[in-house]
């Protein structure tokens, strides 16, 4: 594609025309030559201009040479293509649960006591962005799963909707099996060499149609592996007032279990301190792919009209002479 880097300097074209109508003209004081042959002069070189006397007394030599010079500045470029980005062929799907049990503030972090959903929140918000060349999605799930982003190279806007996540939009209960069994849905459809479910939980498996137990069983089959996360270990008896208890308490044998079944690993949240090492037992596991920026090739055409400004103004200046001498002949 091509185009001009800065083509805000074409704003200058009638710079010239405006410093010749309200500029003053040069004063002359040299005393004035009477020359008595001045009409003959005139006569010669009228006859030699040719051609550049039709130009309005060379006013178009000095606009083009003017008009060059700027589209020269202005940087004429061509584009290439972007680079292909670097894909790791890998699907990975992130399920959060957004229970109600979320909002129990059990955890810490930079010294100061957080929620478990603000604790995920922090952690994914990394993790993602560390992610090159996988295609996210997001899962968020309570009483129901729910599709949040499809499967997608935007990492950017999949950040921004799990900062967005808030818990108890789907539902107060946990529905484990029907999140793993929503991923299954999404990842079985696509063509990818890897399929990889993080699921990321605080409680047991206590609504839902499907069993946790038979959905990893299925996700083994379509050769899906899940690495199941547990946030917190102990039930608050104030937040239990409110909300069923049994949903405070994280199902740590399911978890293995999903983990097992299905080839992948089980890591346990209890601090902000276990993050780190979680984050670089995954990164181990599934390794992202080489990532550079890509950049857009860019090549440089200001050459071009600079060269045949140059070209124009030598041929200019040689006719110049060429005429002063041929002029200074015909006196002889």
């Amino acid at each position: 594609m091509f185009e001009f880097a800065w083509p805000w300097l074409f704003l200058l074209l009638p710079l010239p025309w405006l410093l010749r109508r309200f500029t003053p003209p040069a004063r002359q004081h040299s005393a004035q030559l009477k020359v008595p042959f001045y009409a003959e002069l005139e006569t010669l070189q009228h006859q030699q201009s040719g051609v550049l006397a039709r130009l309005h007394s060379h006013s178009f030599i000095y606009s083009l040479l003017w008009l060059l010079l700027l589209t020269a500045g202005a940087r004429p470029q061509l584009h290439g293509s972007l680079p292909e980005q670097a894909s790791s062929g890998r699907d990975l799907l992130i399920a959060v649960d957004v229970s109600s049990s979320m909002l129990y503030s059990d955890m810490h972090l930079d010294g100061r006591s957080v929620t478990r959903m603000e604790l995920v929140k922090h952690w994914l918000d990394n993790f993602i962005a560390e992610r090159h060349g996988d295609r996210l999605g997001l899962i968020l799930f309570g009483s129901q799963a729910y599709l949040q982003a499809p499967l997608t190279y935007d990492h950017h806007s999949v950040r921004t909707w799990v900062q967005e996540a808030q818990p108890g939009i789907a539902g107060h209960t946990t529905a484990i099996g029907d999140a793993i069994g929503l991923a299954i849905k999404r990842l079985r459809q696509r063509p990818a060499q890897q399929r990889v479910l993080v699921l990321i939980t605080d409680g047991a498996n206590n609504s839902g149609v499907m069993a946790p137990t038979a959905a990893a069983q299925l996700a083994a089959r379509y050769q899906i592996k899940v690495y199941t996360l547990g946030v917190g270990s102990a039930a608050s008896q104030e937040l239990a007032n409110l909300i069923d208890a049994s949903s405070l308490e994280l199902d740590e044998h399911s978890l293995q279990d999903i983990a097992q079944i299905t080839s992948g690993a089980y890591f346990h949240i209890a601090d902000s301190t276990d993050l780190t090492h979680i984050h670089q037992a995954l990164n181990q596991l599934e390794p992202s792919a080489t990532y550079q920026k890509p950049q857009r090739q860019y090549q440089e055409l200001y050459n071009w009209p600079l060269a045949a400004a140059l070209v124009l103004s030598m041929l200019w200046i040689a006719l110049r002479i060429y005429r002063t001498r041929t002029a200074t002949k015909e006196l002889n």
